[in-house]
């Protein structure tokens, strides 16, 4: 799989990002993490903000790549899910990790299976390590898109 046999199966569409876009969506990340990071409030809320974080550093990697999910076609979680080898360099065993995470966050959605602390604790885990990779990464490949970046 690349890029460029996503874009032509509609999965993905061309996307010139910004600093300012890629800034407020890093932003987003951070204010994500704190709040999966609260103790006092649900294992599912939690689990949603971490998930949430994971996505959206897929999203911005993606962005950085020059692309953006088709949200219209079902299955865009799925799609920056696994294109994060590809925009991120994200290794297998990774991938494979968020990707059950995904899968974990359908089954709560959709059928009320109940979320454990040590998923939430993985999934908060994962997301932070992204983040971290995500930084490097703008920092490294893409520094126009990581102006201000504390």
């Amino acid at each position: 799989m690349t890029l460029q046999n996503l874009q032509r199966i509609g999965k993905i569409k061309d996307h010139a990002p910004t600093a300012a876009e890629v800034q407020r969506l890093l932003a987003a990340i951070d204010r994500n993490l704190a709040d999966a990071g609260v103790d006092s409030i649900s294992d599912e809320t939690r689990f949603d903000a971490a998930y949430k974080a994971v996505m959206q550093c897929a999203l911005v990697a993606m962005l950085a790549a020059g692309y953006r999910p088709a949200t219209t076609e079902p299955g865009h979680h799925q799609t920056m899910i696994q294109s994060l080898p590809l925009t991120l360099g994200v290794a297998n065993d990774a991938w494979v990790v968020l990707d059950a995470l995904r899968r974990q966050r359908n089954a709560n959605d959709y059928t009320g299976a109940p979320m454990t602390p040590e998923v939430v604790a993985e999934c908060l885990s994962q997301a932070k390590a992204l983040r971290t990779l995500l930084r490097a990464h703008l920092e490294s490949k893409h520094p126009e898109l990581s102006k201000g970046l504390a």
